[in-house]
């Protein structure tokens, strides 16, 4: 369907794992060619950064510059739902508890019993492939993400970081991302 947006009009495709139910969308901007690469930002749904506009992650401005740049330039932006890296909105909240009494994001999510990545880019590529994306230029900070493609046979030519200004409530969300997980920041 088409779907118009702030950032301009995109093609919406719904798509359904057969074997848990959930829904992912894709949002897709432009002809793609499988011989040329195709700009991809794999969003992973936060509602209190997407839709609440939380201070506290800089997810809701990575999905506003991913929209705005694939507006321009054409691409997918693939949301999938893995709320709070994977872990789901109950615990997700509950981390947040835990940070608000010192834990950082990693050890929030390792004192609630998960890992500090939970997420499975599998069904990505899948929809990716279904849509004719074989070469990717992927707007991301994560290199787990890169990894995540590559290992479903996706060829990654160039990872676009999205730079964003931290603010007071997200500083210490923001350089355990840099510093524990890798991100480009």
């Amino acid at each position: 369907i088409r779907m118009p947006t702030d950032f301009g009009e995109f093609d919406c495709h719904l798509y359904r794992v057969s074997t848990d139910g959930s829904h992912h969308l894709a949002l897709s901007r432009g002809a793609i060619d499988p011989e040329k690469p195709t700009i991809v930002r794999v969003h992973s749904e936060c509602l209190t950064g997407d839709v609440f506009h939380s201070q506290r992650c800089d997810c809701g401005g990575q999905l506003a510059a991913a929209l705005e740049h694939i507006a321009n330039e054409g691409g997918v932006l693939l949301y999938l739902r893995q709320e709070g890296r994977g872990i789901g909105l109950p615990a997700k909240i509950h981390a947040y508890k835990l940070q608000e009494q010192g834990l950082d994001t990693i050890e929030a999510n390792e004192k609630l019993g998960s890992p500090s990545d939970l997420r499975d880019y599998g069904m990505g590529a899948q929809i990716l492939a279904d849509l004719g994306v074989k070469r990717i230029r992927l707007l991301t900070n994560n290199p787990k993400k890169v990894i995540g493609l590559e290992g479903y046979g996706l060829e990654i030519v160039e990872q676009l970081p999205i730079s964003l200004p931290a603010n007071p409530h997200n500083e210490k969300y923001l350089e355990t991302k840099r510093l524990r997980m890798g991100h480009t920041l």
